[in-house]
């Protein structure tokens, strides 16, 4: 397991397996979200199982899978809502984490600059630059008028 700590209240990673709970725990995450739909691949770990482990060690679950080019306004909603809501650090993954960190990229649209979105991901070797409309566009909007 590969955990991309993109802040202090977030980190990413590519998929995890039902051993990785315990070690996500120790790292001190309070909730983890999966982003990858069941059954993309076979001997994917199902988020049922993903979800009765986190539960077992008192990690908060959340499962917002996101197809590839389907990401929709209320995914963002709902993450924004675990995020405002969450008892310490949240931990997010998909197939190789891109998923989670576009998710989180646009959850923070107006909350913090595009620069530093972009920084972050790539910091964690995720190129979010082509993601700049999109996140202006959602940070514009949530922008009160002058």
């Amino acid at each position: 397991m590969e955990i991309k700590k993109v802040n202090e209240s977030m980190a990413v990673s590519p998929q995890i397996q039902p051993e990785d709970i315990e070690a996500i725990k120790s790292a001190g995450y309070k909730v983890i979200v999966n982003n990858r739909p069941d059954g993309e691949v076979a001997g994917q770990p199902l988020s049922n199982e993903i979800e009765a482990l986190s539960v077992e060690a008192d990690i908060d679950y959340h499962y917002i899978p996101m197809i590839p080019g389907e990401l929709r306004q209320d995914m963002i909603d709902e993450l924004n809502e675990v995020l405002d809501n969450a008892a310490g650090p949240v931990f997010a993954y998909c197939r190789s984490g891109t998923r989670s960190i576009t998710l989180w990229s646009l959850s923070q649209a107006g909350k913090i600059s595009t620069d530093e979105i972009i920084a972050a991901g790539s910091a964690n070797g995720y190129d979010l630059s082509p993601m700049r409309p999109t996140i202006e566009a959602l940070a514009a909007q949530h922008t009160p008028a002058d």
